[in-house]
């Protein structure tokens, strides 16, 4: 099994006398290192799956560490190996040990929507701007644990206080609906280890072995709970690399990599230098340019996939001339290389540059896909289904409940759940137990009345049976209890209501399978669906251009990529101050490392803002390329022509042979 590595992957592999920090350049096999370890650390050491835990970031990186790592340990039994996200790892901590912290096991997790209303609601505001101001902050003292009384007592304008009373009542909102929020899903696990050495101690024993990916990605809070969990036996395998640490705007913290010296004195350092990804250009251009930055732990990428092409630095007039010759120069190059469009990325700082690739894209009839798109789990007609759903698991979950009554709309309007919600708010109850109050049948109009009564016991019903029954079955009788299909038909136009349920219909589906596959009842994929952002194997890949921030486009690799949008007050951002241009730097080295084979990066002589056009400088981290690996082409200064007028004549007939050839296949 080892014998597919090379000796400084095996090296890490192997490394068990002690913590372990695997420095992982780009595209070095960082995720081939921490599957093979988990292998090893099963099939050779002894370890039984289920004390070991491999968390990462997201629900993609961790199934695809699942996957890799029974496809290595085809002969043994992986069941209960725990590779998960944080946040996962963090919701099983807290269902296992909730009474502790006053919790049922049952509670809701609140998404950003949810939190957005109750925000909006406390601060009676409508104002996006000021609730995404207080979500921020209000998200950055939890991180920091900082209490709401400690909020309070620190804050030092008028802003900074009403903040901290919302955060008070925030939090007492929460616990009223026996919920959390997904900073609570770190926050609390770590409040619980501290409180409870107990809990603690019991969760050591468990997790015997730790492997953490992308470690520069880290929060205080997720740094807090990973030391907890190590502190007994320091058995911690660590990778990360301190050159695509991007994430200081959400919280994290490249310090955190660099402190582990600090945690640990007999830390080891393995460095995994040798790219599996790039030509030798694009990591020379690479290396190149992250060397402007102060560096704790130095590294330097190489690759033996050959020179490669020169990289193109192009110079547009405005947007749209950059648009339309990176969409040309695409087509191109597809043309003559017989690529799939999938083969391509465009990669920006900010989202709105991509207006003007998106309308280029489409006259030229070419397909593409936009990161950041509506999430499969956001959309209209699964947020009905998981509210039912969430509140079968928590009658308590006030949200769910309204959503749920409403959803299809069953007599019940808003004079009703006034009169529910006021009773419920006097009696400190929620909804759904105000509803069985004696009292409330004296209150509202007995039609309204008996159709409260039908839904509050059907729920009662199926969460009765929640435990036992298999997940799928009752999956079935909600959807025709509460007739779904037909009130989505009866709603919306054929075609609309049709992919409608088409939508509900994969994600039963979907939740059949994985509950059978986990053996996990309705209650305890509830609380799974709450975590997942994307549902798991439901599209091949398209063959589609990629448009992404660089920022999401992290992790990810193109064997062609265009960099656009390479100015001053662009790339880097605007007012960066010194700490945030080395993170700006980081950015364009992630975006640099992305490519495979190509790499084009352009930039804007003037750019419209306004009615005024406006003079755009290139981007500082163009002259921190080594020059003698770039090509300009343009109108930069330094252009030169690509080919002579006889090399372009050649190029455009042997482009026209092959357009026949294609046309006679």
């Amino acid at each position: 099994m080892l014998s597919k590595l090379n000796s400084v992957q095996r090296e890490a592999v192997t490394y068990l006398d002690g913590p372990l920090l695997v420095l992982a350049g780009a595209g070095s096999g960082k995720t081939r290192v921490i599957t093979h370890k988990i292998a090893h650390l099963i099939g050779q050491c002894g370890y039984e799956p289920r004390n070991i835990a491999a968390i990462t970031f997201t629900n993609k990186a961790a199934s695809e560490m699942r996957e890799r790592v029974a496809d290595l340990l085809k002969t043994s039994n992986t069941k209960g190996l725990v590779v998960s996200t944080f946040h996962s790892l963090g919701m099983n901590i807290l269902r296992a040990e909730a009474r502790l912290l006053g919790y049922k096991p049952q509670f809701s997790i609140f998404d950003s929507s949810d939190t957005w209303k109750i925000f909006g609601e406390l601060s009676n505001s409508a104002d996006k701007q000021e609730i995404r101001e207080m979500q921020t902050q209000i998200s950055n003292w939890k991180s920091a644990f900082v209490s709401p009384e400690q909020a309070a007592d620190a804050a030092e304008d008028d802003t900074a206080r009403v903040h901290a009373r919302i955060y008070a009542r925030y939090q007492d909102t929460l616990r009223a609906y026996q919920a959390v929020d997904f900073d609570d899903l770190i926050h609390l696990p770590v409040v619980l280890f501290r409180q409870h050495p107990e809990a603690l101690l019991r969760w050591q024993l468990k997790l015997r072995y730790l492997l953490v990916d992308e470690y520069q990605d880290t929060n205080d809070c997720q740094y807090q709970m990973i030391k907890l969990l190590a502190e007994l036996r320091g058995a911690l395998t660590v990778v990360g690399d301190d050159d695509q640490s991007i994430y200081a705007w959400r919280g994290a913290s490249i310090a955190n990599l660099h402190n582990l010296r600090d945690d640990y004195p007999r830390l080891r350092v393995v460095k995994l230098e040798q790219n599996y990804r790039s030509s030798q250009r694009i990591l020379k251009a690479a290396n190149h340019l992250i060397n402007h930055n102060t560096k704790v732990f130095e590294k330097k990428l190489w690759s033996d996939h050959g020179i490669g092409d020169a990289i193109r630095i192009y110079a547009a007039r405005d947007d749209e001339h950059e648009a339309e010759s990176v969409v040309m120069k695409l087509i191109a190059h597809k043309f003559e290389n017989r690529a799939r469009f999938a083969d391509y990325a465009i990669l920006y700082r900010s989202n709105h540059l991509s207006r003007v690739f998106e309308e280029q894209l489409r006259a030229q009839r070419i397909p593409y896909t936009v990161s950041g798109g509506t999430s499969f789990f956001d959309r209209a007609e699964i947020k009905d289904i998981i509210a039912y759903l969430r509140l079968i698991a928590n009658p308590d979950d006030d949200p769910a409940f309204i959503r749920a009554i409403t959803t299809p709309k069953r007599g019940i309007g808003n004079t009703t759940l006034e009169k529910l919600g006021s009773h419920a708010g006097a009696r400190h109850i929620s909804l759904f137990e105000a509803a069985f109050e004696p009292h409330i049948q004296d209150q509202v109009q007995p039609r309204q009345y008996e159709e409260l009564m039908l839904f509050c016991n059907f729920i009662n019903r199926i969460q009765d049976r929640s435990d036992k029954d298999p997940c799928g079955e009752l999956l079935d009788e909600l959807l025709r209890a509460i007739n779904y299909e037909n009130w989505l038909y009866d709603t919306h136009d054929p075609r609309m209501a049709e992919s409608k349920w088409k939508n509900v219909d994969d994600f039963v589906g979907w939740l059949k399978r994985k509950a059978e596959a986990d053996e996990k009842s309705l209650i305890e994929m509830v609380q799974t669906v709450a975590l997942i952002s994307m549902l798991e194997g439901k599209d091949q890949d398209p063959d589609a251009v990629s448009l992404s921030t660089l920022h999401a486009a992290k992790g990810l690799e193109f064997p062609h990529v265009f960099i656009i949008g390479a100015e001053e007050e662009i790339l880097p951002f605007r007012d960066s101050n010194e700490k945030q241009i080395e993170e700006e730097r980081r950015l364009m080295y992630v975006g640099i490392t992305r490519a495979e084979r190509s790499l084009q990066i352009s930039y804007c002589n003037r750019r419209k803002r306004g009615k005024d056009w406006i003079a755009c400088e290139p981007s500082r981290f163009l002259e921190e390329l080594p020059g003698d690996e770039l090509v300009y082409a343009g109108g930069h200064a330094e252009a030169v022509p690509m080919v002579t007028r006889d090399e372009g004549m050649d190029k455009l007939a042997s482009l026209k042979a092959m357009l026949n050839r294609e046309a006679a296949e």
